[in-house]
């Protein structure tokens, strides 16, 4: 199974491509998509668009997961980095792919161990979990840990479901 993390953001896009086998977790690609900070709004938007629609047709991701965003004191900035998420759901969702959402605190508890890890400690579990990677950048982990949560969530539920098949006879 080939799956896209996705880290939204308006300025940097992070996105971590991961093939799982079994219990094996393999590094595909990884990136950050930019906008620039001097256009509007709305070509930024479209830009983020286009260049995550490219990640999608070069890596043909068969699920993705984004992160959820946090609520901060600046309201204008929450939505615009929600309008960023937007971008981040509708991509999966024009190649066909159900989306998994999850709170950063659960990509951090399952990736690292604990909910209120630090960025240079999700950067190094990441690195462990996918030996020889080489991260483009703290968003591109945080892509990569989301991936990897999203990997994990999916192997859980597939054992639930085949031991529910199993007890059903």
């Amino acid at each position: 199974m080939r799956v896209i993390g996705i880290d939204p953001g308006l300025r940097n896009l992070g996105w971590g491509v991961i093939d799982v086998s079994g219990a094996r977790l393999s590094h595909v690609a990884n990136g950050i998509c930019h906008s620039d900070g001097s256009v509007d709004l709305a070509q930024r938007l479209a830009s983020l668009h286009l260049q995550l629609t490219e990640v999608f047709r070069a890596w043909l991701p068969e699920t993705a997961a984004v992160e959820h965003t946090f609520v901060n004191k600046d309201a204008v900035a929450t939505l615009k980095l929600g309008q960023a998420r937007g971008i981040a759901l509708l991509v999966p969702a024009q190649f066909g792919l159900v989306v998994g959402e999850y709170a950063p605190n659960a990509v951090k508890k399952t990736v690292v161990g604990v909910g209120h890890a630090a960025k240079v400690q999700i950067d190094h579990m990441v690195r462990l979990h996918l030996p020889g990677v080489k991260v483009a950048g703290p968003d591109a982990a945080d892509a990569l840990a989301v991936a990897i949560c999203h990997a994990h969530h999916a192997q859980s539920a597939g054992r639930l479901e085949a031991a529910v098949r199993r007890a059903a006879g």
